[in-house]
């Protein structure tokens, strides 16, 4: 049966269906030897799907996600030009992880890792609104007011002098809590995400990597259900004439 190629590429592991967009926007996919385009029809029992000129199958393996605690000064990347270091070198070999999202350069924290581009659609789109916990270390001591607008909990102030309290957040724009609290005249020196959805970080040092437990899939694919049901809704709604 015919399938949209982002969906394809989604369900092979190769990323979610916004980042297999921006593949086949950027020229790195081609079906059948031919460039594809945004949109693109596929079969995939009898199609020929390549991202960079490697062929893309769908893999028999069930698919795979794992926590990760990105550590201080590694990239949200599978790869950097410049030879930064990278997520791509602390994942387990083998399997074509990918992580879903970002964290910047110097944040700390949950950065999930799957094989399942469409569980990572599931987590990222905006519409969807599946929460991120930041704990969030400033220099400076946050006026109450700046903590209201912030969305800001459980604030405290340290031995050191610095502050420390929690945001919440259900989108996620590039290093928007940084720049939450910049506008706040808030300078951050320390941020983590301790929890991504339904999952939080447990006992995991900087660098390392745990599987899901089996309560933590269920809370994920229970997730996927509720996306994929009001997707389902949202494609059955008569549209206006």
């Amino acid at each position: 049966m015919p399938i949209r190629l982002n969906k394809f590429l989604a369900q092979a592991g190769v990323a979610s269906r916004r980042a297999a967009d921006t593949l086949i926007e950027e020229g790195h996919v081609s079906v059948n030897g031919a460039a594809a385009q945004v949109g693109t029809l596929i079969d995939p029992a009898h199609d020929d799907v390549r991202v960079a000129g490697k062929r893309v199958v769908k893999p028999d393996a069930p698919h795979l996600t794992i926590v990760l605690h990105k550590p201080v000064g590694v990239f949200t990347t599978m790869s950097d030009e410049r030879g930064r270091r990278s997520v791509a070198d602390l994942l387990p070999r083998g399997r074509r992880l990918f992580p879903v999202g970002r964290l910047d350069a110097e944040s700390t924290g949950v950065l999930l890792c799957t094989t399942d581009g469409e569980l990572a659609q599931a987590l990222l789109h905006p519409s969807h609104e599946v929460e991120k916990r930041y704990k969030v270390t400033v220099a400076n001591e946050p006026p109450p007011a700046s903590l209201t607008r912030l969305g800001a909990t459980a604030s405290r102030r340290n031995a050191n002098g610095t502050h420390t309290f929690f945001i919440t957040l259900r989108e996620g724009k590039n290093r928007q809590v940084r720049r939450m609290c910049a506008n706040e005249g808030l300078r951050v020196i320390a941020l983590a995400r301790v929890s991504f959805g339904p999952i939080a970080l447990g006992v995991v040092k900087p660098g390392k990597w745990r599987p899901l437990t089996a309560a933590e899939r269920a809370a994920l694919d229970k997730l996927r259900k509720a996306v994929q049901n009001s997707e389902g809704a949202d494609a059955s709604r008569p549209r206006p004439t």
